[in-house]
């Protein structure tokens, strides 16, 4: 993988391409940054053109606002494609980085050539999950390295704590250098995320919806709602939030079957 530099709004952002193939671009969640992929992209066939970013106020990107919103991290996910002069790719999206993805759809239609939302929702938060955001907001203003360090172990199942200890311990390292203002600005911004279910239904485009059934942050009634649409091809998963990590094998059979189609 190549690293490089692109910058949008005179904020600079870091990113990776293996250079090569069918482009494919894979966008972290909450928390975590680009490097969260290497497993997947190392079992992939070298036929993808695997690209990574690491999204605003994550990893090594710099912070672009107070507010990170979906579709302001949607404008530099497109500025780094325009960057590499790539006009349609497959996009991946882990949970927030789902988000994103369905902010690109909504923005570039044209963009897009089939889209991976793994552990992710086509919905807005509920009333109760926006008072959650703000009471995570609190508590990072107060001490965001508790926080993170209290939050990374909640998003695998419990009892998959102990079995991938090595995991999450590198999921907690990784997660605690995103910075205060860059974590406070993701909450927010995905607080006022708007729903976007009506893109699962439209899109002119497959759509390989990843939903796990014992998922700590998602609520399983929610997801399976959403496979009836008709882009849509469900892949169930039987473990965590984290299935790189808790579902790797299912994912991946599943993830090449679909790249291999799209």
């Amino acid at each position: 993988m190549q690293h490089f530099n692109f910058s949008y709004k005179n904020t600079q952002f870091k990113a990776s391409d293996s250079e090569q193939g069918t482009a494919v671009v894979f966008l972290h969640g909450f928390l975590e940054n680009r490097f969260m992929w290497s497993n997947i992209i190392e079992a992939l066939p070298k036929k993808y053109r695997c690209i990574t970013l690491d999204l605003p106020g994550h990893g090594e990107s710099e912070n672009l606002a107070y507010v990170h919103s979906m579709e302001e991290m949607a404008e530099v996910v497109k500025a780094m494609l325009d960057h590499l002069k790539i006009r349609r790719a497959i996009v991946v999206g882990h949970s927030m980085g789902g988000y994103v993805a369905l902010a690109l759809a909504d923005r570039y239609p044209d963009m897009l050539k089939g889209m991976v939302l793994m552990n992710s929702t086509a919905r807005a938060d509920s009333e109760e999950r926006q008072h959650n955001r703000d009471r995570a907001i609190s508590l990072v203003k107060r001490n965001p390295k508790s926080y993170v360090r209290n939050s990374i172990p909640l998003l695998f199942r419990s009892v998959n704590r102990q079995k991938y200890q090595a995991a999450v311990k590198w999921a907690k390292e990784e997660a605690l250098k995103t910075s205060a203002q860059g974590i406070v600005a993701a909450l927010e911004g995905m607080k006022i995320r708007i729903d976007r279910e009506v893109i699962l239904n439209f899109a002119p485009y497959p759509i390989l919806f990843v939903a796990s059934q014992k998922d700590p942050v998602l609520a399983w009634e929610q997801l399976e709602e959403q496979f009836f649409h008709e882009a849509v091809e469900p892949l169930i998963l039987s473990e965590g939030h984290m299935s790189h990590i808790e579902n790797f094998e299912e994912l991946m059979l599943g993830l090449k079957q679909f790249l291999a189609k799209t």
